[in-house]
């Protein structure tokens, strides 16, 4: 009797389970779907590569495409650096329960509470204003990627913790040298948890509107350099919708949205694609 009751406690905390993941998955088709039902077919070749001009008229958005991958590009090579060697810093030499860890923490955490429009006005304040360097890709990656380090972080800090310990007093063991062990041992076994923080990072950058708005502006042409300014889909987005007029417009909109999911994928997938060559280089 005992055994039974047991066992059905057991398959309905599985059911729950089974079904939180099934409405979790139904959500996110759901969402894609009616994206891409409603933008798929205004896609075109002309669209995606053209040139924008003003609502209305011709509405390409190949300028907003390149805009958006300087602005993942440049956020991540200044942001993924710094967020993957303060977690080895937090995992591999800071002394557990010290009064520099739990400051760290502390700020790492006080980051990740902070509203993106807050960002968005320190960064307009400080890089555009300040620092002199306008309304720019340059301004809008330094504003993105402290937006994002504490994503990088936490995420690659528990990574790092679930590499076993066996394998830094195997390499210890041998007379390797506590880089040499991170480099070649702990790091390895750790990028699949690096790469998910990595794409965290890339959808929380392309989805994010109110801080590029301020520091990059909402130029619509192709970035000659960093200290331009360019506008990313996601901006353009959001002035597609506040100008839904007519069905033309908001036709534009969903196409724009449809290119913007279409691109997620694919930078995610050549993420991994990336993580795993070195995978088998290693």
């Amino acid at each position: 009797m005992l055994q039974l009751k047991r066992d059905t406690q057991d398959n309905l905390l599985l059911g729950a389970i089974w079904s939180s993941a099934a409405i979790t998955i139904l959500f996110l088709l759901w969402v894609v779907w009616h994206i891409l039902s409603n933008g798929f077919s205004h896609v075109s070749w002309e669209f995606i590569t053209g040139a924008y001009t003003r609502i209305g008229e011709a509405s390409g958005i190949w300028s907003m495409i390149i805009s958006t991958v300087y602005m993942v590009g440049l956020s991540l090579g200044i942001a993924a650096p710094i967020g993957i060697m303060t977690a080895i810093y937090l995992t591999e030499y800071a002394k557990p329960g010290s009064k520099v860890v739990q400051m760290i923490r502390f700020c790492i955490e006080s980051l990740a509470g902070i509203p993106s429009i807050v960002y968005g006005l320190f960064g307009m304040t400080f890089f555009v204003t300040t620092l002199g360097l306008g309304f720019s890709i340059l301004a809008g990656s330094l504003t993105l990627s402290m937006l994002i380090l504490p994503v990088l972080i936490r995420t690659t800090e528990e990574a790092l913790l679930a590499v076993p310990m066996s394998y830094r007093e195997g390499g210890y063991a041998l007379g390797s040298s506590k880089v040499y062990t991170i480099w070649r041992l702990i790091l390895p076994s750790a990028l699949p948890g690096i790469v998910t923080s990595v794409i965290l990072s890339i959808g929380r950058i392309i989805g994010e509107s109110a801080p590029v708005f301020l520091t990059a502006g909402m130029v619509t042409q192709i970035p000659e350099s960093v200290l331009e300014s360019g506008r990313t889909l996601t901006v353009h987005l959001y002035k597609l919708t506040q100008e839904l007029f007519t069905q033309h417009e908001r036709d534009q909109a969903y196409a724009t949205a449809t290119v913007l999911i279409v691109l997620v994928l694919i930078l995610n997938l050549a993420t991994k694609l990336i993580a795993n060559r070195f995978n088998k280089a290693s």
